[in-house]
């Protein structure tokens, strides 16, 4: 009996066609970005959100006081703290 009202109430909600999921809207507008838009735009906006990234995470480094400069973490950080011990 549960398991009836259960199954009633999505079949209302698929014949409500007014309303839709925050995924359904989503899962749309997706679709519809990719009819208009080309190959071209998705490497680009991936390029951009991956320069963002980088700029986050150097800016966090920083705020913890790393050094960014050259691909591996300054060592003299850690030798500047040894001497004031």
């Amino acid at each position: 009996m549960v398991e009836e009202k259960r199954s009633e109430g999505r079949e209302s909600e698929k014949e409500n066609k007014g309303n839709m999921t925050v995924a359904e809207a989503g899962h749309l507008g997706g679709e519809r970005t990719a009819e208009t838009h080309s190959h071209e735009f998705y490497e680009e906006i991936g390029h951009k959100g991956g320069q963002r990234v980088r700029e986050l995470i150097e800016e966090g480094k920083k705020n913890e006081g790393v050094e960014t400069t050259g691909s591996k973490p300054s060592s003299r950080g850690s030798r500047e703290e040894e001497s004031r011990r």
